[in-house]
């Protein structure tokens, strides 16, 4: 089993920047993918951001490349999201996800989900 923990979410302007943490916990070298997804109120849960852990291939997803950087430290298992230029439509809930091999942008692909970080940006 992996366990995630995400920290970091918090109340920012409109414009400025904040860096998600994820520490994932017990068999984590079973995992292959981690990555984040995000859940706005009254919207559908989107994919954000996901890297294999060798660092081969990142994924991200259109209304966010450009601004958010997912990284991670494969030493400490802990992987990371830098949010810059936040804009009121990046509040959401921001979850943690790891698992296997399938299609990045799938959320079936990520057996692990974290309890998620609220991230809010007012304009």
């Amino acid at each position: 089993q992996v366990q995630l923990a995400e920290s970091g979410g918090g109340l920012v302007q409109a414009g400025g920047s904040l860096r998600l943490s994820c520490a994932a916990s017990g068999r984590t070298f079973s995992t292959y993918k981690m990555g984040w997804f995000r859940q706005a109120p009254g919207k559908e849960r989107e994919f954000v951001a996901a890297m294999t852990w060798s660092g081969s291939n990142t994924y991200y997803a259109d209304s966010v490349k450009g601004r958010f950087r997912i990284s991670r430290d494969n030493a400490k298992n802990t992987l990371y999201l830098q949010m810059n230029s936040l804009t009121a439509e990046d509040t959401a809930v921001y979850y943690c996800v790891a698992g296997g091999g399938g299609e990045a942008y799938y959320p079936g692909t990520y057996g692990y989900w974290g309890q998620g970080t609220q991230v809010t940006v007012s304009s």
